[in-house]
């Protein structure tokens, strides 16, 4: 360790006290050191910090940001990292390594212990003690802490407290300077004390893997080197077990339900450069242990295998249990409808009714257009007149409120339906607890995975009748398995195709676009609400964009540009890409938001909800507008459609900048008007479904700014990554 001898009282409180790395010497850094004055953010859970630093040299105050674990304003620290300048709130010093170092000082030392950091002594009792040990006050508490006593107002249970709280402090730092003595990094390290606490160290010498599969953001290559940093051979079993968690892992965000053995093989010695028989010993033992699972058609994570099976069992008890005696005369329910609604339903709908009047369950797919809602707003109309307790849910907060909007009856999210429980992390509704209701109707189930997909079926009871509704031609869930299209080519369930676009639709040049799109015909742009605008490179197109939606839609369609224009882009990096066009737009539309301590957003900007948050009430896909900001308590609130939520610090990890946002992240919503970007640069992304689904999200228009080759590409591209799923095949079994 690099700190100065003069300035620690002895080894012992060195060993304590010092927070470092290995070498805290390096050839690019620069190092700063002096106390914290103040803490201006603090994200407990991540230990995300922004400070300030009086300088021991000159006596000036910088600004600090980095990841942080037992600082307070009285430490002093030095500091390595590198000077940057942020665009918001000026020039910063992000750390990268850092040490807490003992004062050297009489006042120092008051100020250390008065800080808040040990428990029991606040600002007095600091003065307090020492005055009566001075500057031999940190060498007490650490080895005579008996001591204590005679410090005026400090009884034996104040006395305890305080040893107790210094214990801790030392396990903290000790267990920190270990992590960082092994090559972990501070970002890391806060994480994993955080997760583990004073257990870390016993979990670390245990398995360093399970570093990958519980703390987010650490990866398993990151877990690997911690683990060769401890001495666990390449070749260990361990090692390549875990590889191959981490390999099913992986796949399961590409969507994979599963992978062949054969592939997985090929990942796993890629990953590790393991040798064949390695894998097969780990595979094998992995296979006995139960932490893998094995069938005909590959290898599973248990949880996705059990949901998959889950699915195909309970999807065809529904189907296969009695039907519940309903007295409804179809033909006679029709021109109902038509009259009621003053409407004339196409042959397609009719038979959608007649079907789910006959039937327990029923897959209604087609595109924008084509009636989709009409049918659901039927079938409620006609199954209420009979008496039957109906629940209308959908995947997100969003696709719940627009079905809402369209039918009349309240819509729940699936998670809200099944009564996710925050405490539990599991859903209250369930096969023991399951839903009161006669019927189910599921709007959006493309966006659907296989594990909601599984726990919302084992809620429903099998006497219900199950209704679902989805455009299977849109982009896939986000989360494993290709469950609407699945049970739709399983043909073990009734479909109904919409294939007809209404004629009132038809006058659109979204729908009559979007179907020419799905068809893999180039759009018919317009000068009514359907534009292509050609700009060659992509930092052209960035700038196009914002000018779109800061001046020319807002001046030609009365559009405001933060609620009711969104930029929809396939690809979060590049110059036209998410982060891009997100900074470019903040910066037009929002240039004088009082700015957010150690946040990408201000007061005014434009807002997404990442997660859903039952406490709150606030759900993945919602956005809103910053209207506030609470220095004292570091809240703040947000403007949403109907109501203001306020967000208290712990939860504002859970909002992203949102005037630009990707294509996978909107399913389900819909807008007034859809920007989208098609740049050569996307060509990973450009796929037909995707452009396809960006267009659908618009309700009166879009505009594509780019170039026509790299539409033609998307226009072209119709090699959808196959995903691995075995639902269909488990659903044609007997």
């Amino acid at each position: 360790m690099s700190t100065d001898e003069h300035s620690l009282p002895t080894r012992s409180a060195q060993r304590v006290l010092d927070f470092s790395s290995t070498d805290s010497r390096d050839d690019n850094l620069v190092a700063v050191r002096g106390s914290v004055e103040r803490i201006v953010y603090e994200n407990a859970e991540t230990g995300f910090l922004v400070g300030r630093l009086k300088e021991e040299d000159s006596s000036q105050e910088i600004t600090f940001v980095g990841s942080f674990l037992a600082v307070s304003p009285g430490d002093c620290m030095r500091l390595w990292g590198r000077w940057s300048e942020n665009p918001r709130y000026g020039r910063e010093f992000r750390v990268e390594r850092f040490e807490v170092l003992i004062p050297s000082t009489v006042e120092g030392i008051e100020k250390y212990l008065g800080s808040g950091l040990i428990e029991g002594i606040g600002k007095e009792f600091a003065r307090r003690i020492v005055t009566v040990f001075g500057a031999e006050t940190l060498r007490i508490i650490d080895e005579e802490p008996e001591r204590l006593r005679s410090v005026p107002g400090i009884g034996e249970k104040r006395a305890a407290q305080i040893r107790q709280a210094w214990e801790v402090q030392k396990n903290i730092r000790a267990i920190m300077v270990f992590l960082q003595g092994h090559g972990i990094g501070v970002n890391h390290a806060v994480r994993i004390y955080k997760r583990y606490g004073d257990k870390a160290l016993t979990v670390l010498r245990e398995n360093p893997y399970r570093l990958a599969e519980d703390i987010s953001g650490i990866a398993f290559r990151t877990a690997d080197a911690i683990a060769q940093s401890l001495g666990i051979p390449k070749d260990s079993p361990l090692r390549a077990q875990a590889g191959m968690r981490y390999a099913l892992e992986q796949a399961s965000s590409e969507g994979h339900v599963f992978l062949p053995r054969e592939e997985l093989r090929e990942r796993v010695i890629q990953l590790l450069e393991a040798t064949p028989a390695l894998f097969e010993e780990a595979l094998i033992s992995a296979l006995e242990r139960k932490t893998l699972i094995s069938d005909e058609k590959g290898i599973y994570l248990p949880h996705l295998y059990y949901s998959e099976t889950g699915v195909a069992r309970l999807l065809k008890t529904i189907a296969s249990s009695p039907l519940q005696e309903v007295s409804i005369l179809v033909e006679k329910a029709i021109p109902w409808l038509e009259r009621r609604y003053s409407l004339q339903l196409s042959e397609e709908q009719r038979q959608a009714i007649r079907t789910a009047v006959a039937a327990k369950t029923l897959v209604i797919t087609g595109g924008p257009g084509t009636g989709k809602t009409t049918i659901i707003r039927s079938l409620l109309d006609i199954f209420e007149q009979k008496g039957l307790s109906i629940a209308l849910a959908a995947p997100t907060g969003r696709a719940a409120k627009r079905i809402t909007a369209a039918t009349g009856r309240e819509a729940k999210t699936i998670h809200r339906l099944l009564e996710f429980s925050p405490q539990t992390g599991k859903f209250t509704r369930n096969d023991t607890n399951p839903l009161r209701i006669d019927m189910l109707v599921v709007d959006e189930c493309s966006m659907v995975d296989v594990l909601l997909m599984y726990s919302l079926l084992k809620a429903v009871p099998p006497c219900a009748r199950l209704v679902l509704v989805g455009d299977v031609d849109q982009l896939p869930s986000v989360g494993p398995g290709t469950v609407l299209f699945d049970i739709i080519t399983s043909n073990v369930i009734p479909v109904v195709w919409l294939k007809t676009v209404f004629r009132q639709a038809a006058e659109s040049g979204i729908i009559t676009n979007a179907h020419r799109i799905n068809q893999g015909a180039y759009p018919e742009f317009n000068t009514r609400d359907f534009f292509f605008v050609d700009r060659q490179e992509p930092e052209g197109v960035c700038t196009t964009i914002v000018d779109l939606v800061a001046h020319r839609i807002p001046k030609r369609f009365g559009l405001d540009p933060k609620r009711d224009i969104q930029v929809l882009a396939p690809m979060h990096r590049g110059p036209a890409g998410v982060i891009a066009l997100n900074e470019a737009l903040q910066r037009v539309l929002n240039p004088h938001g009082s700015a957010i301590p150690g946040r990408r957003f201000g007061v005014g900007d434009k807002v997404m909800q990442q997660r859903n948050n039952y406490e709150l009430d606030v759900f993945n896909g919602d956005v809103g507008i910053i209207c506030g900001y609470d220095e004292d308590d570091q809240s703040v609130s947000v403007q949403y459609d109907d109501r203001t939520v306020v967000y208290p610090r712990l939860a504002l990890d859970e909002l992203e900048l949102a005037y630009a946002g990707t294509v996978h992240k909107a399913q389900g919503s819909e807008y007034p008007a859809v920007v989208i970007p098609v740049v050569p640069q996307h060509h990973i992304m450009l796929q037909r479904n995707v452009l396809y689904t960006a267009v659908t999200r618009a309700s009166r228009l879009v505009v594509m700014v780019g170039t026509p080759k790299a539409l033609h590409t998307a226009l072209r591209n119709t090699k959808v990554v196959r995903r691995y799923s075995g639902l269909a095949d488990r659903l044609r079994q007997n």
